[in-house]
């Protein structure tokens, strides 16, 4: 455990720093070009600027990524659930430049993004990266993708426990408390490295809200029913725009600038992060009319934006579109009858969390959320009742799970996963490994034979010393077996261990960085039943590092030996417990 607080404390610090520096680069020169000095002033600068800025970034966006390997230009939320879910946690290096510099691009170019998607991408290669640098076993290098992604979220908005909740309910999927520690050590600490550089401010300020009356609750829950039918229109947008617009990727983000500089000519406040526009509709400073148009417009063009291939965030989008529907809502309300209600920012703040959680399928983390960036109790009833029911609508129409993992399946790659893969993942070969072996050449004297049989042995790695792969164990007999054999008369005062009567299994190495999930699906590839366990090895360039066999020439160290029997056994007395 204090293994875990450290790994914990060390991605935080690291996911801090980075995410500090991905948001000064995007601050710092928009602060010095926009009017006023105000980072988020889109709104300032002229129809011509509107227009041309996004154009002119994906153009740059495009030849970034086409200059680089399709592998490398994968990047966002989805290409982090697809490596966890296909490559044990482990993000590349390249991804994540492209990634900083391309999500960058994106905001600082005023297109309709968030700076969250790119930071959890971020965040979750520095675990992944601290991982594979620290040689750490692979379910141990998932953990620290989800560190990396709740310190992400923590420093993107200030909401440490938001972001613990986030990396178990959308990218890690699952919550235990083995990984509920270092990830809230990780959240903490990354919240920790923002308040002591940019102060302990939310990312919204938001006035102190409560529910006007009981008798609102009935219109609560027709908001979060409204916003579960935009996050489905959004969601839904999103795909059948991944799905069906299938022209080459340089073409896509050009129409993806066109239209948002089309749509900036007439709501500028789509254009960056819009957390300004966001503070005024809290604050209850746009009408009626302009709130609708926003609602609608930065819902499509984010959706649009995001199913053209735009390397950019949605978690702030989804809080401007919640916050502009539910003060729509809010307007509509008030009109509608003739008591005092709740002040608009409420609603628009309802809304908020209700968005997010509908579209993320996370209502947990979308309600911390809430909870955390306005530090007032009295929202926690007509939040909940909001965010669940947009959840519910969205859930019930929309299947697929959140839009990150039906952007998954839209590429071919399915996100659910095997209760067996499930929990063989969350343990590494080398925590289930027996030790109770002796290693035998071949070809003993009956005195030699007799001095391998301890109390502690029950079975013996046999090698070959007459093969020319004489380093690496061919085959493992029972201990038992050649107690047999020996208790019988001998006719020679050696011993062939492949040769005298017994069963004999055939076994192949394995990384003691794998999970038991790779260990199961070695052990079905080539058929055998037991894998003995190495470290220090080298791995072929285009191999699994985790199943790859293991040439003579390399060294190795022998770590323990794996039965088939025993992955069966910690999978069953899981599904006991």
């Amino acid at each position: 455990m204090p293994q875990l607080v450290i790994l914990g404390m060390l991605c935080g610090l690291f996911t801090g720093l980075i995410i500090l520096a991905f948001r000064f680069v995007i601050s710092w020169p928009l602060e010095q070009l926009l009017p006023g000095g105000d980072a988020e002033n889109f709104e300032a600068i002229s129809q011509l600027w509107k227009f041309f800025l996004p154009i002119a970034g994906s153009l740059i966006i495009a030849v970034i990524l086409i200059s680089v390997s399709y592998e490398h230009s994968r990047v966002g939320v989805p290409h982090v659930l697809e490596r966890l879910g296909y490559h044990q946690g482990q993000l590349p290096l390249p991804n994540v430049i492209v990634q900083f510099i391309t999500g960058a691009l994106a905001i600082l170019f005023g297109h309709s993004a968030g700076r969250e998607g790119p930071a959890v991408h971020l965040g979750a290669a520095s675990g992944s990266l601290l991982g594979q640098w620290l040689k750490l076993p692979n379910n141990s290098t998932r953990m620290l993708v989800g560190c990396g992604t709740a310190a992400a979220i923590s420093a993107s908005f200030n909401t440490p426990i938001a972001g613990v909740i986030f990396a178990m309910e959308v990218v890690m999927m699952e919550y235990s408390v083995i990984g509920f520690i270092p990830v809230t050590i990780a959240s903490a600490t990354s919240a920790l490295i923002m308040q002591l550089v940019l102060g302990s401010e939310t990312a919204f300020v938001v006035p102190a809200f409560q529910l006007a009356s009981l008798t609102e609750i009935p219109f609560v829950v027709f908001l979060g029913f409204v916003i579960g039918l935009l996050s489905l229109l959004f969601n839904h947008t999103v795909l059948l725009t991944v799905k069906n617009v299938r022209i080459p990727l340089f073409v896509r983000l050009i129409l993806a600038g066109l239209f948002t500089g089309t749509a900036a000519l007439f709501y500028p406040q789509i254009m960056g992060l819009g957390y300004d526009s966001v503070t005024q509709i809290l604050h209850g400073d746009l009408g009626l009319q302009l709130l609708l148009g926003l609602t609608l417009v930065k819902l499509m063009i984010t959706a649009v934006s995001i199913g053209l291939g735009v390397p950019m965030g949605l978690i702030g989008p989804t809080f401007f579109i919640g916050a502009a529907a539910g003060a729509t809502l809010g307007y509509l309300g008030g009109y509608a009858v003739d008591i005092p209600v709740s002040e608009i920012g409420f609603y628009a703040m309802l809304g908020m969390g209700a968005m997010m959680g509908a579209v993320l399928q996370a209502p947990l983390a979308a309600l911390m959320a809430v909870i955390e960036l306005t530090h007032n109790s009295n929202v926690i009833f007509p939040a909940m009742a909001a965010t669940v029911t947009a959840s519910l609508v969205c859930r019930q129409f929309f299947p697929a799970g959140s839009v990150f993992q039906a952007i998954l399946v839209a590429r071919g790659l399915d996100w659910r996963r095997a209760p067996l893969d499930s929990v063989l993942e969350r343990a590494s070969v080398t925590s289930r490994m027996r030790n109770n072996f002796v290693q035998r050449p071949r070809m003993l004297s009956v005195k030699d034979a007799q001095a391998a049989l301890t109390a502690e042995t029950e079975w013996l790695l046999v090698y070959d010393e007459s093969s020319d792969e004489n380093e690496q164990p061919c085959k493992l007999l029972s201990a038992a077996d050649l107690q047999l054999y020996l208790d019988q008369p001998q006719e020679s005062d050696t011993v062939d261990l492949l040769e005298i009567p017994g069963l004999r299994k055939d076994l192949i190495p394995i990384h003691s960085t794998a999970t038991l999930k790779e260990a199961l699906r070695a052990l079905d590839q080539h058929n055998v039943d037991v894998l003995y366990i190495v470290s220090n090895r080298k791995i072929a360039a285009n191999s699994n590092p985790s199943v790859s066999l293991i040439s003579a020439t390399n060294r190795t160290t022998l770590r323990g030996i794996l039965l088939r029997d025993d992955i069966i056994r910690f999978f069953t007395d899981r599904q006991e417990l």
